[in-house]
């Protein structure tokens, strides 16, 4: 069947640019939202709604590893705490998945906004390759140096052997959690959120079905949990790659056309992102050991108990914030592309409105909901209290926190990383200052208030430079052109 190519009328901001004319394109399928024309609200609602479910449903792959492995009998508490050491690790490879994909995607965009197809499609080739080559580089290191890190990260004699065989475990399934997670940004930046979610929502149920087999049936315990994220991955990889390879797809995956120059790019415009995930690792690894040397021996893996609890909360809360950002990303690089400024400045506006009443929400089942949700994971009442408590304090300010994953993430979309990574940093200092500092003038728990103040500070500073920054971005994107 021949299929139809879909036009583009040039805005004078794409005549001042002068792109390759889109006219020139063969056989491209047609897209099924238009981002240069359709209605934003209906957009920003059809792009950001599936992929915030999809991260919701990505949630799964940890906190049901962990809520099993909380219930199990006789040491489940302890083999918590152990994982809750290692998931940081394990979050932070497979951060280099987020620095790949949504470093590359915002690039195969703008690309396929300005006209470059060409360009937009090696891309995704070279965005594939990086992936698999990170995963060779960043498995054998782990691996190998697995224990010493647990041991300083905040593992103690008793959470060491639960906490290296499970890291152990997910680090055979490297190369799929890089794949997974990278190339659903080049999906998910096409318009195609709900084949994003398919990815997504493959792997996590195949993780809620496996995770009990593994565990209890075939007592496997924490190895179980490992290998089952793993199984779960490689199915959420090969539904990422049949999307990107489908003829039906606007921008494919060709496993050829590796683009050198692209690299330093796409590190570039990655790394504010990398730098939000991989940091949110070091700091909770921070966190830990703060917990661990001022909790004692009495108190310290307890509160790292909590704190696993407390973090499993919290991926709930960010995660699907982080996938609305995400879903936009690419309606918000193609108008950046295509010179439609005005439709910049709206489709960041609406997203900004839908996130905070998201924050809103999830604020309010904090207060009234954070001893439901600790349930999960213990039964242990005096855990199960300490858990509730401290959701309350580490969430109090996650509706400021909305602002910052907005004006960190639309900056990263416009290109402009000199904007986008200081402001990360920002929060991530402030945590990291916080988590130290608290512990030591006061008491262990007052660690958990490291969240809060990093978030109102981030939020203030960086609503105040995004406000002053945008609307010059935008006028020189008229006058000068696209430049990525």
């Amino acid at each position: 069947m021949k299929r139809r190519i879909d036009f583009m009328r040039e805005s004078p901001a794409r005549q001042l640019s002068k792109p390759q004319p889109i006219a020139i394109i063969r056989d491209m399928p047609r897209r099924k939202y238009d981002l240069g024309r359709d209605g934003l609200w209906r957009l920003v609602l059809s792009l950001a709604v599936p992929t915030a479910l999809a991260q919701a449903v990505n949630v799964l792959y940890a906190i049901v590893d962990r809520m099993f492995i909380g219930h199990i009998a006789g040491y489940g508490d302890i083999a918590l705490a152990g994982v809750g050491v290692a998931a940081p690790i394990a979050t932070f490879i497979s951060s280099f998945a987020t620095l790949i994909g949504m470093g590359g995607a915002p690039i195969m965009a703008m690309c396929e906004g300005h006209g470059d197809h060409e360009t937009a499609e090696r891309t995704v080739t070279t965005g594939f390759y990086l992936l698999l080559i990170s995963s060779a580089i960043l498995t054998p290191v782990f691996l190998i140096f697995r224990d010493p890190i647990l041991m300083a990260f905040g593992a103690s004699a008793a959470t060491l052997p639960h906490a290296s065989e499970y890291l152990g475990w997910y680090l055979l399934g490297t190369p799929f959690a890089l794949l997974s997670g990278g190339l659903n940004s080049f999906v998910i930046n096409q318009g195609m959120s709900k084949k994003g979610m398919v990815s997504v929502l493959t792997g996590a149920v195949m993780n809620i079905i496996l995770d009990p087999v593994f565990i209890f049936t075939l007592s496997m315990g924490v190895k179980g949990a490992a290998i089952a994220t793993v199984i779960s991955q490689m199915a959420s990889m090969a539904v990422s790659i049949a999307a990107l390879r489908q003829q039906d797809t606007a921008i494919r995956l060709r496993f050829r056309g590796f683009l050198p120059r692209q690299v330093s790019k796409i590190i570039k415009f990655g790394l504010s992102s990398f730098i939000i995930i991989s940091t949110d690792s070091v700091l909770l690894i921070v966190l830990n050991a703060m917990l661990q040397r001022y909790g004692g021996p009495d108190m310290g893996d307890i509160l790292i108990t909590c704190s696993t609890i407390v973090q499993s909360y919290h991926i709930l809360v960010t995660y699907p914030m982080g996938g609305m950002t995400a879903g936009c990303q690419g309606l918000v690089s193609y108008n950046y592309g295509a010179g439609y400024t005005d439709r910049v400045r709206k489709s960041i506006s609406n997203l900004q409105v839908l996130i905070t009443s998201y924050t809103i929400a999830m604020t309010v089942f904090t207060i009234f909901g954070s001893h439901l949700f600790a349930r999960l994971f213990t039964s242990d009442p005096y855990i199960l209290g300490l858990s509730a408590r401290y959701m309350i304090i580490f969430e109090s300010m996650v509706i400021p926190l909305s602002f910052q994953y907005v004006n960190v993430d639309m900056m990263t979309a416009l290109g402009q990383i000199h904007i986008s990574l200081p402001l990360s940093l920002l929060r991530k200092i402030s945590f990291m200052v916080a988590s130290i500092i608290l512990p030591m003038a006061f008491a262990a728990e007052a660690a958990f208030l490291a969240e809060p103040i990093s978030d109102i500070l981030s939020c203030t500073v960086g609503t105040i430079v995004v406000r002053r920054s945008l609307g010059p971005i935008l006028e020189r994107r008229k006058k000068e052109g696209l430049h990525i």
